[in-house]
């Protein structure tokens, strides 16, 4: 399965064992079942696992690079706290991401066309989230369509950047949405409209339709 189609508790049967201890932690950290200032250990990741402590010290590393906690020397890890700098500074990053796909989108109108329906069927996801009142997975849906437009032009390098960047950006989104499914819904209609100008190939207007998207989110706080 490709990473942009996923998060890492997604598809952590394809990994390590200390990627899914990683991954289920992540999961964990990005929900809140894990609250931000909890110290995680070696031992009792390992515990939890039932494996050795050397793949529940990979597992802390792992999420260290993911930017979900900062590992204190002979203490384990601490959970960071998601900052206002913090979640502005990813959209940023995330928007930036973005805008490269414009002149792809104008240059290929059939690629254009067929990341427009794949975009309107994650949104159909996300719908079906919405009427569960499932946060998480709209917050990981969140994530797929965005990292869908990041990757249209297949850069490997760039991929590996979002790659790192997702779970933290499905951490912002849930603290958004969780609680507030008409926040949701919201951002639900503003994919539907990104999709549908992408799908159209005007590469101009989706680019004004990211910096909508994005600047939208700043009075309120909110996170798209």
């Amino acid at each position: 399965m490709s990473p942009t189609a996923a998060l890492p508790w997604e598809y952590s049967d394809l990994r390590s064992v200390s990627w899914r201890l990683a991954a289920n932690a992540a999961r964990g950290i990005v929900d809140g079942s894990i609250p931000a200032g909890t110290v995680l250990t070696e031992s009792a990741l390992a515990d939890e696992g039932g494996v050795s402590r050397t793949p529940a010290r990979e597992a802390m590393v792992q999420l260290q690079t993911w930017g979900l906690v900062r590992l204190m020397p002979k203490k384990g890890a601490v959970v960071r706290v998601m900052s206002d700098r913090e979640r502005d500074e990813l959209l940023d990053v995330r928007a930036s991401l973005e805008q490269r796909a414009g002149d792809v989108i104008t240059a290929d109108p059939e690629l254009a066309r067929e990341l427009g329906d794949r975009l309107g069927d994650l949104c159909a996801q996300q719908e079906e989230a919405i009427g569960r009142e499932d946060a998480l997975a709209f917050a990981g849906l969140c994530v797929t369509f965005h990292l869908q437009i990041i990757a249209i032009d297949g850069n490997e390098v760039v991929q590996q950047v979002v790659d790192l960047l997702g779970p933290r950006l499905a951490r912002v989104t849930y603290m958004a949405v969780a609680g507030d499914l008409k926040a949701a819904s919201r951002f639900l209609e503003e994919h539907r409209d990104l999709a549908t100008v992408i799908g159209s190939g005007d590469g101009d207007a989706f680019a004004g339709s990211v910096h909508t998207h994005i600047a939208g989110s700043r009075p309120t706080g909110a996170v798209r």
